[in-house]
């Protein structure tokens, strides 16, 4: 298939070549004043129209910087030469000015900038050819109006840089975007693929763990033994956690019904369940909602994502420091706030938060962060964390309400 695409791409290239060949042939031999005599002048142009055109013809073979740096040189001699051979044709001046928009065909900067600077070097020993050598009577269309025509080249230079400069950065974001496209589609591929291996796992896991806790209830094992059992089945359980992460994440869940969530209802429910685990850690959950608000979503999703950042918030707080939580509308958006005055992240860290198994936890796997990212883009909403190191952190989750959706 690429070879077919390859081969329809030269297809369609030298057929396009075609027409600038013939046109450059035809300037030989049609009302040519110099064809008669055959001097040194029309030996000159036959033999740039010879290699400019095997330039052309062999560029598909040759497609390399330096080869391309070549191709650009012999067109700018090619065009210079047709400008001193035939003075009396003003056109071809405009043919000098536009030389450097051959290089934007490559979208190659270097060269573009290469052939910008060739070409200003060139026509500034043209205009002092044409002043100090006397030259005006041959180009008097230069020599009558020198500075306008100085400004017109300017203009023109500048012109095409502006074009390259915004052709340029629309290919650059197309580039980045198919980028883009590859690799989601080949997480996509991964993401499938880590899901039928973890829900294989998941399966032995199941039965490996249903086994010790049969031995650890038998009478006739050790407490030595059992507390042995108790460590393996207390690791089986983290390993069966992070498999359900990944295959939450790896194939969502999106048959869930969106309904009318009372935000904070579910922040009540969240705050109560994780209100124990904040006692283990002598952290206290300050709760403040100013109003009522409402958001269309899953309300299990919803409590998930709050439990989540909540948890994360609990963990990374001293000793005895308290968690907040507000939740507020803002400009037809409502607004919830976690804030934590721990340990604090890092620009890059925070960068990092959602990438899978990053995680600033010892036993943390970065699939729980992830997985809020995914259900807030699920419902239109966004996550933002300020942090800073050793002072803490504020976590931001907005949604529309449920009356701007």
């Amino acid at each position: 298939m690429r070879e077919n695409y390859l081969d329809l791409k030269n297809k369609i290239y030298y057929f396009s070549m075609l027409v600038p060949i013939a046109m450059m042939i035809m300037g030989l031999f049609v009302d040519n004043p110099h064809m008669g005599d055959h001097g040194v002048g029309f030996i000159w142009h036959v033999s740039l129209v010879v290699i400019l055109s095997g330039c052309l013809l062999l560029y598909p073979r040759y497609v390399n910087r330096v080869f391309r740096m070549i191709l650009m040189i012999v067109a700018s001699v090619y065009f210079y030469t047709i400008f001193f051979l035939y003075p009396d044709t003003g056109s071809t001046f405009i043919f000098l000015c536009f030389i450097p928009t051959i290089s934007i065909l490559f979208f190659d900067a270097k060269l573009f900038y290469f052939s910008l600077a060739l070409n200003s070097v060139s026509i500034i020993f043209t205009y002092s050819y044409i002043v100090l050598f006397g030259q005006g009577y041959q180009f008097y269309f230069i020599k009558q109006d020198l500075i306008g025509n100085i400004i017109n080249f300017i203009g023109s230079q500048v012109i095409i840089y502006f074009i390259f400069y915004l052709t340029y950065g629309r290919i650059k974001k197309q580039q980045q975007y198919y980028e883009q496209l590859k690799q989601t589609e080949r997480l996509k591929i991964t993401g499938q693929l880590a899901a039928a291996v973890a829900h294989e796992i998941r399966n032995p896991l199941t039965v490996v763990k249903g086994f010790l806790e049969l031995y650890e209830k038998d009478p006739a094992v050790s407490n030595d033994i059992k507390r042995h059992y108790r460590l393996m089945i207390s690791e089986l359980n983290t390993a069966e956690h992070v498999i359900s992460q990944l295959l939450s994440v790896a194939k969502p869940n999106n048959d869930l019904d969106i309904e009318t969530v009372n935000v904070n209802d579910v922040l009540q429910s969240a705050t109560d369940l994780l209100h124990s685990y904040g006692l283990l850690h002598e952290n206290k959950i300050e709760l403040n909602m100013a109003e009522e608000c409402f958001i269309a979503a899953n309300t299990i999703e919803i409590k998930q994502l709050l439990i989540n950042i909540i948890k994360n918030a609990i963990e990374a707080s001293e000793i005895g420091d308290s968690v907040k939580i507000t939740a507020e509308m803002k400009n037809d958006l409502v607004e919830i706030k976690v804030i934590d005055y721990g340990q604090g992240m890092s620009e890059v860290e925070v960068e990092s938060l959602g990438t899978p198994f990053y995680s600033l936890k010892s036993k943390g796997t970065g699939l729980g962060m992830m997985i809020c990212y995914n259900i807030a883009k699920k419902y239109k909403g966004t996550i933002d964390v300020q942090s800073t190191k050793g002072e803490g952190t504020t976590v931001t989750i907005r949604f529309p309400s449920e009356n701007n959706l």
